[in-house]
């Protein structure tokens, strides 16, 4: 996608709606109420993070349960305090206090809580570029240095892959020959990145490129959705499963949706052009055009 040419108009919602879905999506309300448990006694670690014995009473505040718990009590954290919600008072002695930040949840503007939100959602689209967890501890040497190399990770690909594939799904949203509201099948958004336009029958590597793209976009869009940015439809898991294995029941593989299926939500076309405004495209809103020349309506077009 080039910077050079405007993209096409969008019609924004309302501030105010922006706002209060913002509020509600269950990442930035967890954070918030995070921020606003955090006291005297709340510890972190040297990086921020809630210390390990703390994590149960977090996801107990939270109402979250099961083996997931603590991660998710863990990803919450870490979106306060990078968010401002909440603030370290004394890195050396891990004691925070809540942020200022938390104030403009509260009383602040609609554009005050968005830009929580948008701030909240930087946070996590760096994380959805990293990968697993297991990955990383099985990638550090003897130092305690990670070594990039055996991950077959470049951290700088890897975010200008995500930042092309939610740019190509802002595209397809905002074009007037787009999906619009409707969801986006995976595989073209993998295709998209992937298949050059200029390519008849893709190959077979060329579709195992897409292949791998879809199975890594799939953990990335289970990350956003939380923080409001997509509705997703994950790809189904018996399609994962081992060639071995019989399937639990039938299977329709002409059925494009058990591929996984993405859609922008209001809120998340509001985050995707503000990144985009900030990468330098243009991105214009309806309205903004409204005192413009002929030219400027008939390039967004």
């Amino acid at each position: 996608m080039s910077d050079s040419s405007p993209l096409p108009p969008v019609r924004l919602h309302p501030e105010p709606e922006l706002a209060r879905a913002a509020l509600s999506t269950p990442l930035l309300s967890r954070a918030a109420r995070l921020a606003r448990w955090a006291g005297p006694d709340t510890r972190v670690d040297a990086g921020g993070g809630l210390v390990e014995e703390q994590l149960p009473a977090a996801a107990d505040l939270l109402g979250l349960s099961g083996d997931d718990a603590a991660a998710y009590a863990s990803e919450a954290w870490r979106v306060a305090v990078d968010t401002g919600l909440v603030e370290i008072v004394d890195e050396e002695a891990g004691t925070v206090r809540p942020g200022e930040e938390l104030t403009l949840l509260t009383g602040g503007s609609p554009a005050d809580a968005l830009g929580v939100w948008l701030a909240a959602l930087e946070t996590v689209i760096a994380d959805a570029g990293v990968p697993d967890l297991d990955d990383l501890v099985g990638a550090l040497d003897e130092g305690g240095e990670v070594d990039f190399s055996s991950l077959d990770w470049d951290p700088e690909a890897e975010a200008d892959f995500l930042d092309g594939v939610l740019g190509n799904l802002y595209l397809l949203t905002v074009s007037e020959d787009g999906s619009g509201d409707g969801p986006v099948p995976l595989p073209a958004l993998a295709a998209s990145m992937i298949v050059p336009d200029d390519m008849g029958e893709p190959t077979n590597d060329v579709l195992e490129q897409v292949s791998d793209a879809m199975m890594r976009l799939d953990d990335q869009f289970r990350m956003l959705e939380p923080v409001g940015l997509v509705e997703y439809q994950p790809v189904d898991e018996a399609l994962m499963a081992d060639a071995d294995e019989e399937p639990a029941a039938p299977v329709d593989d002409t059925d494009v949706s058990r591929y996984g299926m993405v859609r922008l939500t209001p809120l998340g076309v509001y985050g995707l052009r503000a990144r985009l405004l900030e990468a330098g495209f243009a991105a214009p809103a309806v309205g903004e055009l409204a005192d413009k020349g002929a030219d400027a309506l008939l390039d967004g077009t």
